[in-house]
Formats: C-alpha cells, structure tokens, sequence
C-alpha cells in the first residue's frame, strides 16, 4: 500500500470543489485553497436586509450533472440541497408592450408564442426548438461529455448525421441565423441573447450554440436559500471524505521539479503535491500569476480572445407594481444595434437586461423588500491598466443611473434605490479574480472553432490540470462541473495507474488559515 497521491486544487469555485470530492471520494489527499472566506468562485453572494442575495449564477440547469456528481460519489443531490423547478423559464419584456413566457412544458411556449406575434411566428419557434434539440443531442457525448473532443472525431459524427448540417448553419453567426429563420425580430432578438450566456456576441459567435434552447427548456431549477447553497454543499460533502478546505489562503505560485510540478506556495509556506489542478482564468496562468512554468502551461489561444463580463446589482427593495416573474428579461430598443458598443468594447447604452427576482421562486408573491440581481452585459477590461478609484465610481454612477432608468421606461422601480455599493463592475471582478480582466466566461466563444479552442484538463506542464469555465467544455455551472469530471478522470488515469492506496472515507474540515506547510526550501528549480 502506497500513500495516496496528494492534490492541491487551487479554487474552490463549482469545477475546483466537483473535482475535490470526486478525487477526495477516490482517496486522493485534497488540499483546495480558496482566496476568498466562502466557496462557490463566482457563485457568490451579497449581504441585504433580506437575506443573503445572488451576485453569480442564478439558477440551475442540466439537472443530471449533477445527479450524477452525487451519484458517483454514492450520495444523493437531494440529501444535500432542495431544488425546486420553476414552471416559468423567464418573462420578456420588450418596450412596445408586448410580454411573453416561456415555459418548461414546449405546449405551452409554443401556445403563449402564438398568442404574442401569431401562427407563423410559432410554427418557426417550432421548428427551431425541435433544432435546438436535434443539436444538443447530436454534439452533447462527443463534444461537451468529451474530454477532448476532436475536429476529426466531430467530422465522424457529422458524417453519420448529415440532417444536422442545416440544423448547424455552420457558415453563420446565431445572430444572422436566427433573424433568418424567425419573422418577427423580437423573437431573433430573445434567442441571440443565448450567446451572451457564454459570454459572446450573437453576430461573433456560431450558429451551433442555439442548442443553449434546448438545454434550458429540458427545466430550470433553483436551489432554496440561493445557488451559493449547491457550493456550500459540494464543499461539505468533499470534507466528509478528507478533503482539505482552506479559505482566505493565496497562492503565490506553483514550483516545478524536472518540469513536473512538486509544491504550491501560498503567503504562510510551502505544500508538496504530486499535482496541481487550477481552478481559475487560464488568462491568470498566461500572466504569470502562478509563476514562469505554469505561464507556458496552456497556448495564449487558449486564453484570448477574452468573453464578456457584466455589471451586477445585488439588493433588497420593494418594486412597484409589475408583474415579474423569477426570471425577468428586458430588451433594448434597438436589436439591430443593441451590441455595438461591446463590439468596440464600450458599454452599452440601450441594453437588455436580466432581472432575477430571488424571492419569486416557485410563484411566490413576497410582501416588503425582497431580493434582486439585475445584470447588464459589459466589456473586459484591460488587465495592464490599472484601475483609476475615481473613474470606477463614476463609472459605477453611470451603470447604475443606466439600470435604473432602462427598467423604470418599463414602470419597474424600486423604494429604497440601490447604491453603488450593491453593483459590481469589470473592474470590481478584475480584482476578486486577478487578471482575469473581469471576464466571467473565460475565452471568447466567437467563432467556428472557438470550441476547440478552449484548453482541456492536461496541460504542456505535467502535473497541471484545468478545470472551470475556462477549460473544456466551457462556461456556466454545468459546463463548470463537467470539466471537474474531466478533470477528475486525467489526474486520477495519471496518477494512480501504478499505485494502490486505500479509499477515503475519513473526515477532512475547513480552514481559515492555510494548512501546515514544509518550511525548508525547495531544492527544485522554482517558478
């Protein structure tokens, strides 16, 4: 019996705490160090007068992901976290007056479709849902469960499924294929939305990610008490089997021996490990934030261009009398223009925005404050310049005086308005995610092969391993807590092909502080 390899994640965000409890659950040493006081990465949360309120992700969908996280590891999701589907997948609202639901039952979207922009409209939202679904179950095991899909293995498929080829327009942007396909232009300008979801522009990125649809109308879930709850209890259920949490504990780089890598440091010492998995922006590495070695661990393809970022309300208020669902959207006047400025990256001024109205799950009507995030699609910024205070608060001024006017043209308004200290701006995410440019997505998804693009879980430096929204398959929680399975399956192949050890089932914990650490240098070369 040999000791058990010993992994530090570096990131507790979803795809850093999915791939500690499936490796914690293998009997792998975990140690993950988190620079924040809480789990959950970008899943995070503000404090209000009505609770903690969603400043991340807001909800939940491809359910079976994680069913299967918590399968895998012999547990059951509902042991841990309630999750509730909403009937309601989101209310639209466009400035001429017309509102539109779409809902988990096809029958009827298909039937409030029809009744907001008439029969043609809905036999068109007929044929591009069914689409939708055609290409998600096309491209769903051999690319997104893939972990490392290839244009040759891609080519096969397509070849065996050649009725997917029109389905994929692959010579057109999902802007230009969707004001092609739908009549109406409100309808074209609701599903072009679905590339901002993965941080892109409808008329950069491919056709192809109209599958979003699908993924979405399968259901969407929230988890009671907010999503930071799904992150609360990954972490929990990896400390049961001997994971290692240790919050508020920077890593200052990754040392490398032979050109593997052999330690982490943080601010309080030294940790030897067998590997390294990051849990973070690739564009971090291509900086140098973790040290020279890992630099050239991914290509810079991998890391440019950057995805959107976004500007985050997060309050509590009582609204005037509109009626909101959970899920909220409100479009820009303008769909031919709406993006222009973030082509340029500037912000925008006519934008659409998402409203999520936290304390409307499951159709409830709350009475007094109740919780808020509205996010507004944002440039990047530029890493190399820092940041003026001045020109943030003014810039914070601007975004929420643009906010809060865009929905109050809608007779949505708020007692109690929100402050700037409630929104946080590229800028502000920027510095809660170092050199990340305040881009919530990772690599841009803009073009055909964007998608193959994006670096996989072994990287050019052994012993380092990707996981998150940067990484394969891509942004969003599920994608996320995909890559951490792929993630998972690369270092336990690497690392254990030769070893026995015994599975773990012992308690871990949590810390504040870093973990005991092995004061003597290194007498391996360093990065």
């Amino acid at each position: 019996m040999q000791p058990a390899p010993h992994v530090a994640v570096i990131g507790a965000g979803i795809g850093g705490l999915a791939a500690a409890l499936r490796l914690a659950h293998r009997g792998l040493q975990v140690t993950v160090l988190e620079r924040h006081g809480t789990p959950g990465g970008k899943m995070r949360t503000i404090p209000s007068v009505a609770g903690p309120v969603d400043a991340g992700p807001t909800v939940l969908t491809m359910k079976p992901v994680f069913d299967a996280l918590f399968a895998d590891v012999g547990e059951r999701i509902e042991d841990h976290v309630t999750l509730e589907t909403e009937g309601i997948l989101a209310r639209h609202f466009w400035p001429d007056g017309c509102t539109l639901d779409l809902m988990r039952d096809p029958v009827e979207s298909r039937a409030n479709v029809e009744r907001a922009f008439g029969s043609e409209s809905a036999q068109e939202f007929t044929i591009f849902s069914n689409r939708a679904k055609l290409l998600f179950e096309t491209f769903d095991a051999p690319m997104m469960r893939s972990s490392a899909p290839s244009l040759t293995e891609m080519a096969k498929v397509v070849a065996k499924f050649p009725r997917v080829i029109p389905a994929m327009a692959p010579l057109q942007t999902l802007g230009q294929s969707l004001r092609r396909h739908f009549s109406d232009p409100r309808l074209a300008q609701l599903f072009a939305r679905y590339a901002t979801y993965v941080g892109g522009l409808p008329d950069a990125s491919p056709a192809l990610l109209g599958l979003i649809w699908h993924a979405e109308c399968q259901g969407v879930w929230h988890v009671r008490g907010g999503m930071h709850q799904l992150a609360q209890s990954i972490a929990t259920c990896a400390t049961r089997f001997g994971a290692q949490i240790h919050y508020n504990t920077h890593v200052t780089r990754i040392e490398t021996q032979d050109d593997h890598t052999c330690a982490v440091h943080t601010e309080n010492g030294r940790i030897a490990v067998d590997a390294v998995l990051f849990n973070g922006d690739t564009a971090a590495l291509a900086m140098g934030t973790m040290g020279a070695a890992a630099k050239s661990a991914v290509p810079k393809t991998a890391a440019s261009p950057r995805s959107l970022s976004a500007s985050v309300l997060s309050f509590a208020a009582t609204p005037a009398d509109v009626p909101l669902a959970a899920h909220n959207v409100f479009f820009a006047d303008d769909p031919e223009s709406e993006y222009a400025p973030l082509v340029k990256g500037q912000p925008q001024t006519d934008p659409t925005l998402y409203v999520c109205a936290q304390d409307r799950f499951g159709a409830q009507t709350p009475n007094g404050p109740e919780r808020f995030e509205i996010i507004l699609n944002s440039p990047p910024v530029d890493t190399k310049t820092a940041p003026d205070s001045e020109q943030c608060q003014k810039e914070k001024a601007r975004c929420q005086t643009l906010i809060l006017n865009r929905l109050a043209r809608f007779g949505l308004t708020f007692s109690h308005e929100p402050n700037t200290a409630t929104l946080t701006i590229p800028q502000d995410f920027n510095a809660l995610f170092p050199n990340s440019g305040g881009s919530l997505y990772g690599r841009s998804p803009h073009g055909m092969m964007a998608a193959f693009k994006r670096p996989t879980a072994r990287t050019a430096l052994k012993g380092l391993y990707l996981t998150g929204g940067g990484a394969h398959p891509g942004a969003g929680v599920p994608m996320a807590t995909l890559s951490a399975k792929h993630a998972a399956e690369a270092i336990l192949s690497d690392l254990t092909s030769t070893s026995t050890f015994p599975q773990g089932a012992t308690r871990g914990g949590t810390s504040t502080v870093s973990a005991t650490m092995a004061p003597a240098p290194s007498r391996s070369s360093v990065s």
